[in-house]
């Protein structure tokens, strides 16, 4: 059957690679969206095992529209379930809303379908996700935003979804043998995302009876979860010169079931060449601060290089996420070797991959 996962603008080619790496299937990029071919429990590892998506949708239609009365047009689905209802994403500008599309798109297969609307607890939910002029009509088997993670009830305003914190680390070509070092942790979830992909250990483990395709499918957990190599030894370091966000940070962490693996200290940035080796790490991989004036960001920025330039390892990687990707630049002396942007929500912000 065909298959769709929805990402974010920006992290297409993560979740393209990682669908290969869960199922060995290649997929086709389009924007916020890969396509592939897949079987139902295939579908079930992705929306467990995934760590880069935001939906996984069994794909039933794709199309082109130009107005509201197109998508009414191509809904006529067919629907194996006793009851169902519809959920609508939106994303662009269009003159209808996301609530109009699920109730008129839920009209059209309930005329075809004949079978019962239950809003509260659908055996199937027909997902329909709108992105500018191209719509993608769906099982949705996740029935959760896979984007979010359950272990972070500590946040800060200026953290991302955990399936960003990951996209950064595949970006910084991440791994288990790595030295890893996010000197700017706010709420934890970058060094969280590396434990838990270093033992395999699903994000999802503790919430697995909140998927939707439980209700129309099997799917062995148990299996999965005994691939997870928890005694794993890895070398993720946590720091931020926030004693609270570092204590949100240990806290998001011991609900992930992963503090132990994670190394947690207050340090100031400009005291890393005291409290690290020098050229003893192999990714940098954090939030940058946003500052509002230009000449303080300039030199707090300055600092970071100088002391990422001290620690990191020869050929080692900086994978950086920012706002003022200028300021940011200007004060590097590290060599850029990739930039691009990403969509977190409706804010653009920038990735820069540097390379000691």
């Amino acid at each position: 059957m065909k298959a769709l996962a929805i990402t974010n603008k920006g992290l297409e080619s993560i979740s393209a690679l990682e669908i290969y790496e869960l199922i060995g299937k290649k997929a086709k990029i389009g924007e916020t969206v890969v396509s592939f071919e897949a079987d139902e429990n295939e579908i079930c590892r992705l929306c467990y095992m995934g760590r880069s998506f935001v939906k996984v949708i069994e794909l039933l239609k794709e199309f082109d529209f130009k107005t509201k009365e197109d998508i009414i047009k191509n809904s006529n689905i067919k629907i194996d379930a006793k009851t169902f209802v519809v959920r609508c994403q939106r994303e662009g500008s269009h003159d209808f809303t996301s609530q109009e599309i699920s109730e008129e798109v839920g009209e059209a297969i309930f005329n075809s379908n004949k079978i019962k609307v239950e809003l509260e607890d659908p055996e199937k939910t027909v997902y329909v996700y709108v992105y500018g002029d191209k719509c993608y009509i769906g099982i949705d088997y996740a029935g959760i935003d896979l984007s979010k993670r359950e272990y972070k009830i500590f946040s800060h305003p200026a953290s991302v979804r955990g399936n960003i914190a990951y996209s950064l680390l595949r970006i910084a070509d991440y791994s288990r043998k790595n030295v890893l070092l996010d000197p700017f942790c706010k709420s934890g979830e970058i060094c969280i995302e590396a434990a838990l992909s270093s033992c395999g250990l699903s994000q999802n483990f503790y919430s697995k009876n909140k998927f939707a395709f439980l209700k129309f499918a099997e799917f062995d957990f148990e299996k999965e979860d005994k691939k997870a190599k928890l005694d794993e030894k890895v070398e993720i370091s946590c720091f931020d010169t926030i004693g609270a966000n570092l204590k949100a940070a240990e806290k998001n962490a011991k609900i992930a079931g992963v503090n132990k693996k994670i190394r947690f200290s207050r340090i100031d940035t400009d005291w890393l060449d005291v409290k690290v080796k020098e050229k003893s790490v192999d990714c940098i991989v954090t939030i940058l601060p946003d500052f509002k004036e230009e000449k303080i960001a300039e030199k707090n920025y300055k600092e970071f290089f100088y002391q990422a330039k001290y620690v990191l390892k020869k050929n080692g990687v900086a994978v950086l996420l920012c706002k003022k990707p200028e300021i940011v630049k200007k004060a590097s002396d590290l060599k850029l070797a990739e930039e691009f942007e990403v969509m977190s929500g409706k804010q653009k912000l920038a990735v820069l991959k540097y390379k000691a």
